[in-house]
Order: C-alpha cells, then sequence, then structure tokens
C-alpha cells in the first residue's frame, strides 16, 4: 500500500538520539533550547515569542485558558478542522460556532466569518488548509475590528507564508505540529507562539506545573527539594530526544518541501482534465504542500478503486459539525457540504519514488467512473 503521509528518517537522526542517551539527559535541556532557537530563526520571530509543547492539541486546549475563554463565549472556527480545536473550546465551556470555507481550497474567508460574529465572540481559531495559507490581510481587519482573537493552527503549513510572513506568526496565537505525519516530524511535539511576550511568560507557567521556583540542583535554598506553584499547571513540555530529532529535520526541511512541491505540479499536471485539482497559489503565498486533495463527484468510489489498486487515500478533515457528539451546534454550510461529498486527499510525501507517482496518476486516470 501506498502510504498517504511517511516520515524521512534515517542515520542521522539515530545519530543524534545515541547522543542523547550518552548524555544521560533526556528530558526538557540544551537539545530542547537549541531547538527553540533554531526554529524561531527559520520562522522569522524572536525567541521570546515561542515555546515548544507536547503536542498542537495540547497548544489548543491551552490557547483557551491563555486567552481566557471561558463559559459563554463563542469561538469561531471553520467546520473543515482538526478534532482537537472544537475539543479544546467545549472543554472549557465555550461554545463553537462553525464557518464555511471556499469550495475549492478549504479555507476559511472573511465572508463566511463574518456572518458569525456576535457580542459573546472572543476568538476565532482558523486552519491553512494543506500547507496553504488563509488570505490574512481581510481577517485580520476584521479580527481587530471587532475586537476577536486571532489562534492560527498552522499544523498543516509549518513553513508557509503569506506576504512573506510565516503562517502562524500573523495572529495572537500560533500553533505548529510535529507529530509522526507532519512535514517536519519529531515522533510528537509542537510548537507555540504567541504576539504578545507576557502570554508566552504565562504559557511557560501553564505548562510546566505552574512551577514558580526552581527545584533539585537549581534551587538556591538550603532545603532544595522544596518549591511553590501560583497555578495547578499542567506539564506539556517536549524533550531532548524529540529536540536532536526535530533540529535534524530542520536541516533537510527545504529540500523536503521542494520535493514535495515537485509532486503536487506533477499531480496538477497530470490530474487536471480528469478530476478538480487544487488552485493555483497567489504570488504573494507559499506553501509547505501538506496534503493534495482533488474533487470529484464519484468521490467515494474512486476513493475505493484505490485501495483496490494499493493507493491509500483519505478525506481530511471530516466536518466538525456531522459528528453526532456535537450535534447540538448542527448549522446549514453549504461549501463545506459540498467539500464533503466530493473531495480526497492523495498521497504526498517526499518518500514518494517515481514510479509511486506515475502509478497514482495513471490509476485514477484509468478509474472508470
Amino acid at each position: 500500500m501506498i502510504n498517504i503521509y511517511q516520515p524521512s528518517l534515517g542515520k542521522k537522526e539515530l545519530k543524534a538520539i545515541k547522543k542523547v542517551f550518552k548524555s544521560n539527559w533526556l528530558g526538557k535541556g540544551p537539545l530542547t533550547e537549541k531547538f527553540n532557537l533554531k526554529i524561531a530563526n527559520r520562522i522569522g520571530v524572536d525567541r521570546s515569542h515561542i515555546e515548544t509543547i507536547s503536542s498542537c492539541t495540547e497548544g489548543l486546549f491551552t490557547s483557551m485558558k491563555l486567552l481566557g475563554i471561558k463559559k459563554g463565549d463563542e469561538v469561531i472556527l471553520p467546520s473543515i478542522h482538526f478534532i482537537g480545536a472544537i475539543n479544546a473550546i467545549t472543554e472549557c465551556g465555550a461554545t463553537p460556532v462553525f464557518c464555511d470555507v471556499n469550495p475549492r481550497t478549504l479555507n476559511v474567508e472573511d465572508q463566511y466569518i463574518k456572518p458569525k460574529i456576535t457580542p459573546k465572540t472572543k476568538a476565532l481559531i482558523l486552519l491553512h488548509y494543506a500547507g496553504v495559507p488563509c488570505d490574512m490581510d481581510p481577517i485580520i481587519s476584521l479580527c481587530k475590528n471587532f475586537n476577536i482573537k486571532l489562534i492560527e493552527d498552522t499544523a498543516n503549513s509549518p513553513f508557509s507564508t503569506y506576504k512573506g510572513k510565516n503562517t502562524g506568526t500573523m495572529g495572537d496565537i500560533g500553533l505548529w505540529s510535529f507529530d509522526a505525519m507532519k512535514q517536519l516530524v519529531m515522533g510528537d511535539g509542537g510548537l507555540i507562539y504567541c504576539k504578545d511576550p507576557k502570554t508566552i511568560l504565562n504559557l511557560k507557567q501553564e505548562s510546566y506545573l505552574g512551577l514558580i521556583s526552581k527545584s533539585g540542583f537549581n534551587n538556591p535554598n538550603d532545603k532544595w527539594w522544596e518549591f511553590n506553584i501560583d497555578r495547578p499547571g499542567r506539564r506539556t513540555v517536549t524533550n531532548d530526544i524529540q529536540a536532536a530529532i526535530g533540529l535534524e529535520q530542520l536541516k533537510k526541511i527545504d529540500k523536503q518541501i521542494i520535493k514535495r512541491k515537485e509532486i503536487h505540479e506533477i499531480y496538477s499536471k497530470e490530474l487536471n482534465t480528469y478530476v478538480d485539482v487544487p488552485l493555483p497559489l497567489n504570488s504573494n503565498k507559499t506553501s509547505s504542500y501538506y496534503m493534495y486533495h482533488i474533487q470529484t463527484p464519484n468521490r467515494d468510489k474512486l476513493a475505493s478503486y484505490l485501495k483496490e489498486k494499493g493507493i491509500y487515500t483519505t478525506f481530511r478533515y471530516y466536518p466538525l459539525h456531522k459528528v453526532k457528539y456535537f450535534k447540538q451546534y448542527t448549522t446549514n454550510l453549504p461549501n463545506t457540504e459540498y467539500i464533503t461529498n466530493n473531495t480526497v486527499c492523495i498521497p504526498l510525501h517526499q518518500s514518494l519514488s517515481k514510479k509511486e507517482i506515475n502509478y497514482i496518476c495513471e490509476t485514477i486516470k484509468k478509474f472508470k467512473k
């Protein structure tokens, strides 16, 4: 079976992990800080604005707390989104308000957001679908006009840019994912950006048990085992094993994105007369090429056909307003309905061989409707 996602890991990552083992320190340490510095530079922000966390999902949950989202508040999000987003909203007692997206890009736009705004709206969580940035200027303007906090879910678009700025760095909070299926993998883990440095200081307390004093070797007191906290914080940190992998992955990421772009372009050239392919990028955007989605009214039959031929496909992301657990928030979203019935994602990762790429294209072309 040809995988839809696949990481590129090898001897260099193993060698880096071996060094961590020899150091006798596996937890959050110097390599984690080195990774923070390297990735801050890569996405064009100061180190003081970012912090690694255990996962993008944890970042979504923590964002609600950092922004003071609570019961009675409303948070707008596209229904085409990862389940962690709505889980974070409902867990803190707030109400999710679903909005529609562009039927071809699957990205949210200001025209779909504005009708959903009420006096209770406190935040917007957007997703840069498949690695392609949303049209940010009108969305940022809308959020400013209505005093709405903007959270960018950058799990699909870790190194995508909009007008020269990395996605995840244009709102109040930005979130990255480094799980096993992403462009840059660390096994698991994530990153959070906060526009306000004070929010990052707050995050550090939240993400490490609420500790306000040092313990162990770093505690200057005679009773170095004593400590204090200022809140019941969680523990949502990454470690040096993950950082060792991440640092090696950072060295490869540009070449990997180029390879993904090449595959993306081959698909678009070969398939555009058979199915609807992604729209070309605007000149003010660059993509990280996380997913490649095609659209056809015969989606279900095509997906089954490809699976039979050894090509795994999926539909990301199943609309949240159709999840039975959240049926109380069901709403009418015509574009999302079209997407749900016509869209499928086909394999896209840097490990695909020319033979596999050609086989995928030819198999789709041979599909009998």
